[in-house]
């Protein structure tokens, strides 16, 4: 126990590169001012227009979040008609071998139950288990889009690698996934990301061509974008094209 504690303070530690610079502290401060509307009761469900294409949804949270923080997205589709589920595995604390599995489980047994390929919503690190699901099981997937998601560029170019790092256990260079996190998937998949991104570097939100089909550049702050009606609205447009 007392040697697993030790290595995680350790990894916690580590020296940032020079070249792998994260959001400017100042954008940093700022993410606190949208940790309101994270909290159930305080931020309504955004009016939205119904879709006229009902879909299979699955919302994947962030680091150290569950569903109850991204509940106005979650409110928002199902307000607008598309059959929507949380993940179902709580609080979200880092991407394991094992729970990357159980989601592609779940996901597989959603898309049979609803007899469609399932669009997965992702903020932040949840965006990284979509991709991934998505390449383990392409074929019960349609869309990812992913919301403030660092799959590009250095894993420390953010400024939660630390706390990442001691919570997971595991350095961000070497993540339990095959292959690289920049790879995209089979599906289609759409990147949203904000340069006023307090904690993930935009370009690494925003990645390149070939690395996803779109970026659609948003003004959020990293902790709104559950909540943020831009984004929200963003989401529900994109479940609305044809595949």
């Amino acid at each position: 126990m007392a040697a697993g504690l030790r290595r995680r303070i350790a990894l916690a530690l580590q020296r940032k590169p020079e070249h792998a610079p994260g959001p400017p502290i100042r954008l940093l401060l700022r993410e606190a001012l949208a940790l309101p509307a994270l909290v159930p009761g305080l931020v309504r469900i955004p009016p939205v227009t119904p879709t006229n294409r009902p879909s299979t949804v699955m919302v994947i949270p962030g680091f150290l979040a569950d569903a109850a923080m991204v509940f106005p997205l979650l409110g928002a589709i199902e307000v607008a008609g598309h059959r929507v589920s949380e993940w179902g595995m709580g609080i979200n604390n880092g991407a394991t071998a094992e729970r990357l599995a159980e989601l592609a489980r779940r996901v597989e047994a959603l898309s049979v139950s609803a007899g469609q390929p399932v669009a997965l919503v992702g903020w932040s690190l949840g965006g990284l288990f979509a991709r991934e699901v998505a390449r383990l099981v392409p074929k019960s997937v349609r869309l990812v889009v992913t919301m403030g998601t660092p799959f590009a560029g250095d894993p420390r170019a953010n400024n939660a690698w630390r706390l990442y790092q001691l919570v997971a256990g595991y350095d961000v260079d070497h993540p339990p996934v095959a292959g690289n996190l920049a790879d995209k998937p089979p599906v289609r998949t759409v990147a949203l990301w904000s340069q006023n991104d307090g904690i993930i570097a935009p370009e690494c939100a925003s990645g390149a061509p070939g690395e996803r089909d779109e970026a659609v550049e948003l003004t959020c702050k990293h902790m709104a974008f559950p909540s943020d009606m831009a984004a929200i609205s963003e989401v529900l447009r994109q479940l609305d094209l044809q595949d």
